[in-house]
């Protein structure tokens, strides 16, 4: 085995889980997300069903990014 694909497997394997971070934390789904206030909830950190009003300025905030997905919710 290469040098080249040693470093190839590494970086495809960093990129595959969509659990990053502590791996005994709760599973996340995604992020609730305020256009206007740039306000981030995780939705494990939400309280109660539905869509949270964000802190800050109120208005009703957006789901974003899918469960398994790779990539960040930003």
């Amino acid at each position: 085995m290469s040098i080249l694909t040693t470093v190839k497997e590494v970086l495809q394997a960093s990129t595959q889980s969509a659990n990053r971070g502590d791996v005994t934390e709760e599973m996340s789904k995604g992020a609730y997300w305020c256009d206007d206030c740039n306000e981030r909830i995780r939705d494990v950190d939400v309280e109660g069903e539905g869509t949270p009003n964000c802190p800050t300025c109120g208005d009703e905030m957006q789901f974003e990014r899918s469960q398994g997905s790779t990539g960040c919710a930003c």
